[in-house]
């Protein structure tokens, strides 16, 4: 089976599975960050097969919705690529992707690299910020049932990984907890070039926000 023929099983695996998925971490969610990775890649050396199939499967099983499970994701993947007979060192490297994508905290540090998962970070990232990112934000909010802000809950900036996962705080916080964080750690030239337009357009949306919660304007 050649890579273009796994690629295209992949997208259809991914689409039946996240079909009823999560409105910020469904199929569309995965075809943008797809989308991006393929973008950043044109500019970075990179196995071009191991980011598309990382970018593809790197939310196929959230771990927020197995309980923070991580162990779900990989193992789905793996699975699926063995089903196809896909090389094991490209399994071992997607299911590395899986593993260490996600923010998963400010003070949680990184264990693995690879220029292909910093690729699809990226990619993932950018998918957090900016107008998209805070649609996704805000629909996760309303899914967990939270509430939109509130002035005497304040950003926790220094969470541990479990604090991280566990917590119910207004949605505008998660903005200072992660969000506003991205664009500092982004791997790439392109993905830091993207990053800049989107995290303004952040900073502007809250500016107004404040304002219109405050009666101001």
């Amino acid at each position: 089976m050649t890579a273009v023929e796994i690629i295209e099983k992949t997208i259809i695996f991914v689409k039946e599975t996240l079909k009823d998925a999560e409105g910020g971490h469904d199929w569309f969610h995965i075809e943008r960050v797809y989308k991006n990775a393929l973008l950043i890649s044109k500019e970075e050396k990179a196995d071009h097969f191991i980011v598309s199939l990382g970018a593809l499967l790197h939310d196929i099983a959230d771990s927020k919705f197995y309980n923070g499970d991580e162990s779900v994701g990989p193992k789905k993947a793996r699975e699926f690529l063995t089903s196809l007979y896909v090389d094991e060192k490209v399994i071992v490297h997607v299911e590395n992707i899986i593993k260490h994508i996600s923010f998963k905290g400010g003070n949680t540090e990184q264990t693995f690299t690879s220029p292909e998962l910093a690729i699809v970070q990226d990619a993932d990232r950018l998918d957090a910020i900016g107008a998209i990112g805070i649609a996704r934000t805000f629909n996760y909010g309303g899914f967990k049932n939270r509430a939109l802000y509130d002035p005497e809950v304040p950003p926790n900036l220094k969470m541990t990984k479990e604090e991280y996962k566990k917590s119910t705080a207004p949605t505008i916080n998660h903005f200072y907890e992660k969000l506003l964080l991205l664009k500092n750690r982004m791997n790439t030239v392109t993905g830091k070039k993207l990053a800049e337009k989107r995290h303004l357009f952040m900073e502007h949306y809250l500016d107004q926000f404040y304002k219109e919660w405050n009666g101001e304007l």
